[in-house]
């Protein structure tokens, strides 16, 4: 189960099997993640509530790759789309009123 930990700026993992709970802390301050979608990839999304921003967890490699979106957005839920290579991801704009698509290009 993947989940926003908003007040703190990072991702989390429950693990049912182990019960054990991991965490990726955002490398961005005031991430704000709402929600977090896992990939058939195994990479973790998640946008943000306050810095415009949607961040991608490598988790096999714990890396992040950050993408600076045009305009305020305001992210609550995310869609990951799992038909496209690399999975891509689908978001709501709540302050312009849009639906955004972020396309990895790696």
């Amino acid at each position: 189960m993947w989940f926003g930990e908003f007040a703190g700026g990072a991702i989390g993992m429950f693990d049912p099997k182990t019960e054990k709970i991991r965490e990726w802390q955002l490398p961005t301050p005031w991430s704000g993640p709402y929600d977090a979608e896992l990939s058939k990839s195994g990479d973790a999304w998640a946008g943000s509530m306050y810095n415009d921003h949607v961040s991608r967890v490598i988790t096999t490699k714990d890396e992040f790759v950050e993408y600076l979106l045009p305009r305020p957005t305001n992210i609550r839920r995310v869609f990951v789309d799992n038909t496209t290579s690399p999975a891509s991801l689908w978001i709501g704009n709540n302050h312009g009123a849009a639906i955004i698509h972020v396309e990895p290009t790696d």
